[in-house]
């Protein structure tokens, strides 16, 4: 009896273990493109126009946000409420923060990062990246924190939206990605996804279109060399 619970057991882990980590090879590969234009805008827009500064437009927190709106999609804290919201609040705390405290980095840092958090909560914005986002609104460099409020819209802000329309894009090429997930959201931009998932709808239609003739194609050529 012992023995066949603990073959139960071992299956059910194996069969668990096997679905969490199976590989949808078109899954990582939208993930991936996302991921490269996202940050490769922002990183460009670094390059030619802030060259002087020390990685004023391309902030940390951004690498982490790409993970949530380009990897995990589906999660209530990649949607556009949270990455526009949770990184506001962050940055709105973070340069407070440094503007009325002494700069004192073991009592203004920790205070940013948990204020942030209290705040995405109150405002039902909770974006794990938005923690960093205050982090660096006290611990970044001078160019950081000479900006004031500016850090709040830029790069924060800019840089947010930027990487919102890639995922909007992006995240809609296929039938099997769907973003924002909240059909409450997809209502606000459905001017903007609706034109993206009908041209992904011919494009998938005309590539069956072609492999249904090439399909047809080959039988008659079967059929005739019999």
């Amino acid at each position: 009896m012992v023995k066949k619970r603990i073959n139960r057991i071992y299956r059910v882990v194996k069969y668990v273990a096997y679905k969490e980590t199976l590989v949808d090879f078109r899954e990582k590969f939208w993930s991936f493109v996302g991921a490269f234009i996202g940050i490769g805008i922002i990183a460009f827009i670094q390059s030619i126009y802030f060259t002087e500064n020390d990685n004023l437009f391309l902030i940390g927190s951004f690498g982490a946000t790409c993970v949530l709106i380009y990897g995990v999609i589906q999660s209530p804290l990649a949607q556009p409420r949270n990455l526009i919201g949770g990184h506001l609040v962050s940055a709105i705390i973070g340069v407070t923060v440094f503007q009325l405290l002494p700069d004192i980095i073991w009592l203004t840092a920790p205070l940013a990062v948990a204020l942030s958090i209290i705040g995405m909560q109150y405002t039902k914005t909770l974006h794990p990246p938005g923690g960093a986002t205050a982090l660096i609104a006290v611990s970044g460099s001078g160019s950081i924190k000479d900006l004031g409020y500016l850090y709040v819209f830029f790069p924060v802000l800019s840089g947010v939206v930027i990487l919102l329309l890639v995922a909007l894009i992006v995240n809609n090429m296929t039938s099997q990605r769907k973003y924002p997930s909240d059909d409450r959201f997809s209502r606000n931009f459905k001017w903007f996804i609706d034109p993206i998932r009908d041209q992904s709808q011919r494009i998938k239609q005309k590539r069956n279109k072609r492999k249904n003739k090439k399909a047809a194609t080959n039988s008659s050529l079967a059929k005739w060399r019999v």
